[in-house]
């Protein structure tokens, strides 16, 4: 676990969660990984927005906070799972929180969307 991310300017709880989760992609990856360990190439189709290189950066991040676990297998070709600890576990409640507030948010601005006659694309969380 990072210390500074322990260290909120303002001491707010909120703070230091948004410290660990906060972002575009971290917390789509906390999803994803909610079932079950993913390979990194899994991932990437799952979040094809992200670049590789802002994947690895976030997964490295989380596996410094505590959040998931990388696990590297010896063998040839590489491959690497990563999973959520039980810390990262603990964020279900959150995650899920989330992806509802979104789903009625994104029906609010769909109903709006409607009546001005545009669309909205359509993107989904399982």
């Amino acid at each position: 676990m990072r210390l500074k991310r322990l260290d909120g300017k303002s001491g707010c709880s909120v703070e230091v969660t948004l410290s660990v989760i906060g972002g575009v992609w971290k917390p789509v990856i906390l999803f994803h990984l909610l079932p079950g360990k993913k390979r990194f190439m899994e991932l990437t189709r799952l979040i094809p927005n992200a670049t590789q290189r802002m994947l690895t950066l976030q997964l490295r991040e989380l596996e410094a906070d505590g959040v998931i676990v990388r696990e590297v297998y010896p063998q040839v070709p590489p491959k690497v799972e990563y999973a959520l600890t039980p810390v990262g576990e603990s964020l279900a409640p959150v995650l899920i929180s989330l992806r509802e507030w979104g789903e009625s948010y994104r029906a609010l601005g769909t109903g709006q969307e409607q009546e001005q006659g545009r669309k909205q694309p359509a993107v989904a969380c399982v």
